[in-house]
């Protein structure tokens, strides 16, 4: 089944997938600056939350091996500029910080180690490429904890885009539908095109329909219509923030589609990993709200769709925890209350295979 590759680590550079481009054109670009990481993250040529945090991890790798630093300490200053770049891209996405800190933390390490900075540097990729196949695994293990919780067959529906284009994997959300299908569930996806940067419409339409997939494309508006149908037999999306009570922020939209799901008794379920967990923040209020260009509104790939007005345009909202019936991670699947399972998953040791 075909899984799209958003990024990659080569000799040559990181090499991504220009993902406002899809689905008319598949075109890639090569890095070789941490500066173009950056930019490429903030502007969306790649997005997802654990996507975004592989990419932070290798434009820190690149970074310093191309660093003209010439002793650890000159690497040292370099490496707090590097860092502070990246961190500056997109404040929502918790996986961003999560990928920055554990490559501080291997930098910190290794230069206690040695001094030979073709060793540091050998070290910093390798720690990158590690966090990537760690994503792919990731990926695995929640679409297997999940797909026991989709129905033998029937209508699913998802938000947004948390597929292998989000990822680096075979997706989150994606990847339960993806598994759940592939052990022979007869599954229908109904994609809302998810305005205003239409990830659902360009993105997800287009990873079910390479993979082959069964799926009908439907507007925002129209979310409430089919669940009130009765013919969706679960919801599942991502997440790029999940706070210690289980408030959870995902792609604008995905507030709205929980509460109609309760109010037609539809479960609906997050599927994201460990990494995503922010433990150091009670609930939802705490969590950061990205406000993007209005542009993105009142714009269509560039073509104006709205008189000259102001448009708001969060990026996130935030689904309160009573309407999430589980989350799915790779180390099992969190159940209220929320304090506690989360806790538990994000102590507990990457073997553990458990329902809280």
């Amino acid at each position: 089944m075909y899984v799209a590759q958003p990024i990659e680590w080569t000799d040559r550079g990181v090499i991504m997938l220009d993902q406002r481009r899809l689905p008319a054109e598949e075109i890639f670009y090569t890095y070789t600056d941490y500066r173009e990481v950056a930019k490429a993250i903030r502007e969306m040529v790649i997005r997802g939350a654990p996507a975004i945090g592989v990419a932070a991890a290798m434009g820190v790798a690149l970074g310093v091996l191309n660093s003209p630093a010439k002793s650890v300490e000159a690497l040292r200053s370099e490496f707090t500029d590097i860092s502070d770049t990246l961190a500056k891209t997109r404040p929502t996405a918790v996986d961003l910080f999560w990928a920055l800190e554990r490559m501080k933390r291997r930098f910190a390490e290794v230069t206690v180690q040695t001094s030979d900075l073709a060793k540091i540097k050998q070290e910093m990729v390798e720690e990158a490429r590690q966090v990537h196949l760690e994503k792919r695994a990731t990926d695995e293990a929640i679409g297997r904890f999940g797909a026991e919780f989709m129905p033998r067959e029937g209508q699913v529906m998802t938000q947004c885009n948390a597929g292998a284009l989000a990822t680096g994997g075979i997706g989150t959300a994606l990847g339960v539908i993806r598994v759940a299908y592939e052990q022979g569930r007869k599954l229908h996806v109904l994609v809302p095109e998810t305005r205003p940067y239409l990830q659902g419409a360009r993105l997800t339409a287009w990873e079910l329909h390479k993979g082959g997939i069964p799926l009908t494309l439907i507007t925002d508006n129209m979310v409430g219509h089919f669940l009130k149908a009765g013919k969706v037999g679960a919801i599942v999306t991502g997440a790029d923030r999940i706070a210690a009570n289980g408030d959870t922020a995902n792609k604008i939209g995905t507030y709205q589609i929980a509460v109609l799901a309760k109010e037609n008794k539809v479960p609906f379920y997050i599927a994201a990993p460990v990494s995503t967990f922010d433990l150091s923040i009670p609930d939802g209020e705490h969590i950061p709200i990205e406000e993007r260009s209005a542009a993105e509104v009142t714009h269509l790939q560039g073509v104006r769709i709205a008189p000259d007005v102001k448009a708001a345009h969060p990026a996130f909202d935030v689904t309160p925890a009573r309407y999430i019936a589980a989350i799915f991670t790779e180390r099992g699947v969190a159940r209220h209350p929320y304090n506690d399972s989360l806790r538990a998953l994000a102590s507990a040791g990457q073997s553990l295979a458990t329902t809280l």
